[in-house]
């Protein structure tokens, strides 16, 4: 498997094939609570457990909250043709729309705009433009399209006025909760503050929270959001209909430097593949856009309408893999470089400062500094030695594993952990390799147990080095040894 992990999101197209889904290569398996009813997504995270145990996989569980998200009411055909110069007006009623006039699932959208600005139907299909607001929006089609019940609206995202976390947001998370997902990905993110409202939500689930980036307040408040939130997502999709297209490569390429910068997760998303929704081959420029994620040091990359609703979801998978796997083998001389000798990282993934309720032990900045200045000797030591084939630990947290991830090493790394929580989220890290192992009671018996383990997860032979890094004594110690171990 490539070191960039591959988050696939479920639906009708996979729901059946999760198995071969997880042999092709998902890492991560993303319930999109944006559709679905309760019982499908219980079904799914169902299956995926069982056929992650049967394949002896650590597979995590995602659930993405639909969050403040405005759509289109019902039309009375399912969908219409709107026309440029043609008047539309938008309803706060629920009444089935026409030509003439729609409703949308935010009542009150009247009052949040005012004439001059820009609505956007359909991720950008069609563009509206504001004449007058009181009771309901007279809007003219500046470029029309077709629209079906449902489609999303766009408004800047300084004026809206839904909350943050909607009810809808509340009864997914209970739902996800009583799942046991993972991950959760909050919609819609706008600031640091967000994030800290669906904390509060959680209590002590230790769940990891992932910031969707798809506003542009979002990206100005980037630097306080990583250091709030336990993963990003650059997900282009609405981001792109709220930033101009030509800004969304450079905007990616900065969320993505400084989410590697500050130790967090990075997923790049949203057509990855879109073309494969139909086809059975990717087109050359999303194979290079896939590749770009990869060289640019993003952790994952993730599928959505190619695995929940094509007609090839695990060639789209099988494709994204061997697309991550061929930039990894071949593509040093393009890789953005990290350096390693910067400032320590933030709390990573499985830090107790991060995940309030993880096992971790209390920490200094002193402490931590450490622990990052072992990780990044860890990785430079693997990168420079040949005979080094990979970097392993145990880890009682996940923090160890985090760290090593963050310095980005070119190998391998091998994490055990006693906790089946730890394991599953470790699954989002670029290059670690997660597996459940019962604890060691001294640092012999972790070398001892890494020494099998990486012959039998890893296939490295006798007479090769690992590098281990871990926490002496076991469990009771943060990041504080650094040892080469050749196998005997």
């Amino acid at each position: 498997m490539p070191h960039t992990k591959l988050v696939c999101t479920l639906g009708p197209a996979s729901v059946d094939r999760i198995p071969a889904l997880i042999e092709a290569g998902m890492n991560v398996a993303r319930l999109n609570f944006s559709h679905g009813t309760e019982a499908e997504h219980r079904r799914a995270a169902a299956t995926v457990r069982q056929a992650a145990a049967v394949l002896g996989r650590s597979v995590a569980l995602l659930a993405d909250l639909p969050g403040p998200k405005v759509r289109l009411g019902e039309l009375a055909n399912g969908s219409l043709d709107l026309r440029d110069g043609s008047r539309l007006l938008i309803r706060g009623d629920d009444a089935p729309g026409d030509e003439r006039a729609v409703s949308t699932s935010h009542s009150t959208l009247a009052a949040d705009l005012e004439p001059g600005d820009r609505v956007l139907l359909a991720d950008g299909a069609v563009e509206l433009l504001v004449l007058a607001s009181g009771e309901m929006l007279e809007t003219e089609v500046v470029r029309g399209g077709t629209v079906r019940s449902g489609a999303g609206v766009n408004i800047p995202s300084e004026r809206l006025s839904l909350p943050a976390i909607t009810d809808r947001d509340r009864h997914a998370l209970e739902v996800a909760l009583s799942i046991g997902v993972d991950l959760v990905a909050q919609s819609f993110v706008r600031r640091a503050g967000d994030l800290v409202s669906l904390r509060s939500l959680l209590g002590r689930h230790r769940v990891g929270v992932v910031a969707k980036l798809e506003t542009r307040a979002a990206v100005e408040d980037l630097e306080a959001i990583l250091a709030r939130g336990d993963a990003v997502m650059v997900a282009r999709g609405d981001l792109g209909v709220e930033i101009p297209y030509e800004e969304i490569p450079l905007v990616q390429k900065r969320i993505v430097a400084m989410a590697v910068a500050a130790g967090r997760p990075v997923i790049v998303a949203t057509q990855m593949l879109e073309s494969m929704t139909a086809h059975t081959r990717p087109t050359r420029a999303e194979a290079s856009d896939v590749a770009t994620a990869v060289l640019e040091g993003a952790d994952a990359v993730m599928l959505s309408a190619e695995t929940a609703i094509g007609r090839h979801p695990i060639e789209a998978a099988a494709a994204a893999v061997r697309i991550c796997r061929f930039a990894e083998a071949n593509g040093a001389a393009y890789e953005t470089r990290l350096d390693r000798s910067r400032p320590s990282p933030g709390p990573v993934i499985g830090d107790a400062r991060a995940l309030p309720s993880s096992a971790a032990p209390s920490e200094d900045e002193a402490d931590h500094r450490a622990a990052w200045a072992i990780a990044g000797a860890a990785a430079d030591l693997a990168d420079r030695d040949p005979g080094i084939s990979a970097l392993a630990c145990y880890t009682t947290s996940g923090r160890t594993a985090a760290l090593l991830s963050a310095a980005r090493p070119h190998k391998p790394i091998l994490a055990l952990s006693a906790d089946p929580v730890v394991v599953r989220q470790l699954a989002l890290c670029r290059g670690v390799i997660a597996a459940h192992a019962g604890e060691p009671h001294d640092t012999d018996a972790v070398v001892a147990l890494i020494d099998r383990r990486v012959r039998e997860m890893l296939g490295i032979r006798a007479g090769a080095s690992v590098v281990v890094v871990a926490g002496s004594p076991v469990g009771h110690s943060l990041t504080n040894l650094l040892r080469v171990h050749q196998l005997e």
